[in-house]
């Protein structure tokens, strides 16, 4: 295991994972056509994914969903192989679903959806690019899955403050947020237990997207084969800036109480619900 430098390096202390090593692909036959290379994106809503995807997608080599008339561009709205994450409940509240956590093990992993997802896909990417790249939130819980239907394929993962998360989620799920932090854990928990079992994994921070991309971006760029692409896409800084003033308004007990319960989980991943507020984690696998 590699771990970039800069941020806080995921660890596997604390954590309750399985044996090691990587997740047997449970399909046989063609995967994808020769010569490229499928990239899946994936985080919690409201952590990054759109604008990551837009500053990837701006790279020569790299091809993106635009204009599908699907939510967000995001592929889990474009197939029909497996559910949605509003299925399970939707943006607070889907990692908490225990089927909403795909696995190599998963009665879907064969050969015929393999081929139903490409077909539902593969129009929307251009064919000349190398690099196809498929944005959604529960990829973050389902990197097994996704990796026994496409051996050898990459994927990013974007993490970014807890609380900014579930007050950026808030309104849409209208959870209190003790539980939508938990669902940040909970989530977050599994996405480090898969990556144990996948070949290739960059899982980078917010926090370091809007200070370096392309630096944070780095380590994947090299698992790729492709030089760094400088973008104008940019990863905005103000609403970083709004949550965390939101959070500082809240009354001092209930920050104390949230502090107690989390604090010691969300310092798994580098950040903190007390003043230091925390930068993030930096994890690179290739095997």
């Amino acid at each position: 295991m590699k771990a970039g430098g800069g941020g806080h390096v995921l660890s596997r202390r604390g954590m309750r994972l399985g044996p090691r090593g990587r997740a047997a692909p449970a399909a046989v036959g063609p995967v994808v056509p020769a010569g490229h290379t499928l990239l899946f994106v994936g985080g919690l809503h409201r952590s990054g994914t759109t604008p990551l995807t837009r500053y990837l997608s701006s790279h020569p080599a790299m091809s993106a969903f635009s204009g599908t008339g699907v939510p967000e561009d995001e592929g889990q709205h474009l197939q029909d192989v497996y559910r949605t994450a509003s299925a399970h409940g939707g943006p607070g509240r889907f990692a908490f679903a225990r089927r909403a956590h795909l696995t190599e093990s998963e009665a879907l992993v064969n050969d015929r959806n393999r081929a139903r997802l490409l077909g539902s896909w593969i129009p929307h990417w251009d064919s000349e690019k190398p690099i196809w790249v498929e944005k959604s939130p529960p990829n973050i819980i389902r990197t097994r899955f996704l990796n026994a239907l496409f051996p050898h394929s990459a994927f990013v993962m974007v993490v970014r403050h807890p609380v900014e998360v579930a007050l950026a989620t808030r309104k849409w799920s209208r959870q209190r947020l003790d539980v939508l932090i938990e669902h940040w854990l909970v989530a977050h928990r599994i996405l480090l237990e898969d990556a144990e079992r996948l070949q290739q994994i960059v899982v980078v921070s917010y926090e370091r997207l809007v200070e370096d991309a392309a630096g944070a971006l780095a380590p994947l760029y090299a698992q790729l084969g492709v030089d760094p692409h400088p973008s104008d896409a940019g990863f905005r800084r103000s609403y970083a800036t709004r949550y965390r003033a939101e959070w500082l308004s809240f009354a001092e007990a209930d920050q104390l109480d949230l502090f107690r319960r989390f604090e010691a989980g969300v310092n798994e991943f580098g950040y903190s619900l007390g003043p230091d507020w925390g930068s993030g984690p930096e994890l690179s696998i290739t095997r």
